[in-house]
């Protein structure tokens, strides 16, 4: 599958199935185009042993002619033999990964990887799109024990299999209300590591409304990553992220997540933030961030119900489209005058990337990574605790609901046809399949927004690859 687009000056062309990245000259672009036209009635390559070998020229010549009148026969032909050798060097129109994989894996051992805490189903702030519910998660206020906590350790441990390296995700509400048992789970789980052959690695999500130094250096030695929870500008911040009395937070976060920032080197941190339909122009607001100082930003749309005014709507996604494109500059720009910063859904590994499974599959939610309620129950994610449907079981018994794991661990792009043509699907991975339920009641289907979006990012992510490749 071949995916053109044109960015900022660049032609680029992506070829799917290899992860292929190519910039070209506009005579090449145009050919590729026609290649690809055609590619369903003429073979472009056949295997001749170990060899793939390129339909000859004499076989396109023709074709070339009537489809590329503005191009002279010389240069078709000179630019064709540049082409055939992309596609003889399989980086070019090459085959599908093989579905096996995916299906393999399916059949495989039961290993979790990941877990995410809840230690705090309560919050100090009353963010409006909070999809935790003010942090209740549909139910009541209510703080993780030591004791769940640390049986939580133990399930992942032995849930693990032979993988060494496992990874906890401290969240609420707010974890930080509950410091002193993420303290405690820290200490029992490096405790237990040497005993265990495990290696934890520790994160904490936070609205910093509590943060302070005696935290702050617990959760530098001991946090492999730290996420910062704010929206960019003061008045975007402060409508969506009031504190409980209605006041604004931006001013008490704010010097203590630069303070967070600088301590870890600028590294190993995200200010992480959501746009809403309130803030179409959040290429402002992650501007607003870069400017601060901060080198690792996030700032992803909000996922509502449509009803909400807050929502993103189909009307807004042209203008959403034409904000990445601003920011996709604006990082290039930076980058190019030294002043670099990473904006998470512009960062992409072209030269290697993830396995073939997990280019398929995603992120494992429902079987290698979990989450987990203050009271013990397990749910596929984050964004699933509370909701009775997607109870997996209780980290003292265990997955007891096998049928809903199985379907979970059947979710891939495969399972949805609409991502069979798709170019971005091994980007992707399928997408979020919490956000296809919320809004196709199916963890299988598609969320039509949040796939435009996020091809659009990748297109952005693709070209500024392309034009730092030399710097």
């Amino acid at each position: 599958m071949i995916h053109q687009f044109k960015n900022n000056g660049y032609n680029i062309v992506m070829d799917v199935e290899s992860g292929s990245v190519h910039v070209v000259d506009p005579i090449a672009y145009d050919m590729i185009s026609v290649l690809d036209e055609i590619s369903g009635s003429i073979p472009l390559s056949s295997v001749d042993g170990d060899e793939i070998k390129a339909v000859p020229y004499e076989k396109v010549r023709d074709i070339f002619a009537k489809k590329l009148p503005s191009y002279n026969e010389d240069d078709i032909s000179e630019t064709y033999e540049e082409i055939v050798w992309l596609i003889e060097n399989d980086s070019l129109f090459s085959d599908d990964i093989d579905s096996d994989i995916i299906k393999a894996h399916q059949e495989g051992e039961d290993i979790v990887k990941a877990l995410c805490l809840h230690v705090a189903h309560d919050c100090n702030l009353a963010c409006t799109y909070c999809f935790a519910g003010k942090g209740e998660y549909h139910g009541n206020r209510e703080l993780m024990s030591f004791e769940t906590g640390k049986r939580a350790l133990d399930f992942l441990v032995e849930s693990s299999g032979a993988r060494r390296n496992l990874e906890v995700d401290f969240f609420g509400g707010e974890p930080l209300m509950n410091f002193d048992v993420v303290r405690q789970l820290t200490e029992y789980g490096r405790s237990i590591e040497a005993e265990k052959n495990k290696k934890f690695r520790f994160t904490l999500t936070t609205n910093g409304i509590l943060l302070d130094d005696e935290i702050l250096d617990f959760v530098n030695k001991e946090m492999g990553n730290l996420v910062l929870s704010i929206d960019g500008r003061r008045e975007v911040n402060d409508r969506m992220r009031p504190r409980l009395g209605g006041q604004g937070s931006y001013d008490v976060i704010l010097p203590k997540f630069m303070k967070a920032a600088k301590s870890r080197g600028q590294m190993n941190y995200y200010v992480r933030g959501t746009y809403t339909h309130y803030n179409l122009d959040f290429s402002e607001d992650v501007k607003h961030l870069a400017e601060l100082g901060f080198e690792q930003i996030s700032v992803e749309p909000v996922v509502a119900p449509p009803d909400e005014p807050y929502a993103i709507t189909k009307e807004d996604v042209p203008k959403l489209l034409e904000q990445y494109d601003i920011l996709a500059k604006y990082v290039l720009d930076r980058k190019r005058e030294g002043r670099g910063f990473n904006f998470f859904h512009f960062m992409i590994d072209l030269s290697g990337g993830p396995c073939a499974y997990k280019r398929l599959s995603g992120c494992g939610s429902g079987t290698e990574y979990l989450a987990v309620a203050p009271n013990g129950d397990l749910y596929p994610c984050h964004q699933f605790v509370g909701m009775d449907d997607f109870l997996m079981g209780n980290v003292a018994t265990g997955i007891t609901a096998r049928e809903l794991r199985d379907k979970f661990r059947s979710c891939s792009v495969l399972s949805r046809p609409e991502c069979g043509s798709c170019f971005a699907k091994y980007q992707c991975s399928g997408g979020c399949a919490a956000n296809a339920y919320n809004f196709t009641h199916d963890i299988n289907g598609v969320y039509d927004i949040g796939c435009t979006l996020q091809k659009k990012r990748i297109e952005c992510a693709v070209m500024i690859k392309a034009a730092t490749a030399g710097l």
